[in-house]
């Protein structure tokens, strides 16, 4: 673990900063970028390890959020860079943080609506797929152990703060999670192109579970013979399916008066 520095008393950040990452081993994420960094301090539920930012990034703060729980240290871009590689959009702020805690099967309200995800493994989709979760009040992501990107860097980024909303709760095994949830009550729809029966004709009682397979495997078989029904998005143009993340939107959306 890294050692805890003391801040002075006269001075509302510190300058320079160790450019080492977290330590190998360590469980905590990284965030990077306005939204997921501002979003992970606003969260009292995120607790902070070590924030750097920069000149100009640090008076955005001061401005935006006043006070904050976690003393910075301010630094050059290029020491961010460092960090988190050079084409990373990083705004002028990096954050260390631990990772928020997982909410129980059996906690979980009536009406929850749960995103599952079969092994999507592309950090953009899924950030993209927590920014829309976190617009429609999804109520957790359930992802598996294996075979999905973890909570930090390229997909907290392209969750845009989205993981300060969304919980995941991580499985080893995404069958026997179905079940699991079947046996609560939850209606389990998973997506496919080439489904049997459109979304529009299914009307889901909460609480609820959307399933979503990666781009061109789709749902593994298993996986289907977990869900109550495989629906498809109908289209009107040439193109018949779309970008995981995309279909999430819709789905969503398209549910969301019928739940």
């Amino acid at each position: 673990m890294m050692t805890k520095r003391t801040a002075p008393r006269d001075r509302r950040h510190r300058s320079g900063a160790d450019r080492r990452a977290a330590p190998a081993g360590d469980d905590r994420i990284i965030l990077y970028g306005w939204h997921p960094v501002t979003e992970a301090l606003r969260n009292p539920g995120r607790g902070l390890h070590r924030l750097l930012a920069t000149e100009n990034a640090l008076a955005r703060l001061a401005a935006e959020l006043g006070e904050l729980r976690i003393v910075p240290q301010m630094v050059r871009p290029g020491e961010i860079s460092a960090l988190v590689g050079p084409d990373a959009v990083h705004q002028g702020l990096y954050l260390e943080a631990e990772p928020l805690r997982a909410p129980a099967f059996d906690t979980l309200p009536p009406d929850a609506v749960l995103l599952a995800l079969d092994q999507i493994t592309d950090p953009h989709n899924v950030g993209a797929i927590v920014r829309t979760a976190a617009a429609f009040n999804v109520t957790a992501i359930v992802t598996t152990a294996r075979h999905s990107p973890a909570a930090t860097g390229v997909l907290a980024k392209s969750a845009s703060g989205g993981l300060e909303h969304v919980p995941f709760v991580t499985v080893r095994n995404l069958a026997e999670a179905l079940i699991d949830l079947g046996e609560r009550g939850f209606t389990r729809i998973g997506l496919d192109s080439e489904a049997p029966v459109p979304l529009d004709q299914v009307t889901p009682a909460p609480p609820l579970v959307i399933v979503l397979g990666a781009e061109g495997k789709g749902l593994r078989q298993r996986t289907r013979e977990c869900c109550d029904v495989m629906a498809r998005l109908d289209f009107p143009g040439a193109i018949k399916s779309l970008n995981v993340s995309n279909a999430a939107a819709i789905t969503l959306y398209a549910l969301a008066p019928r739940r």
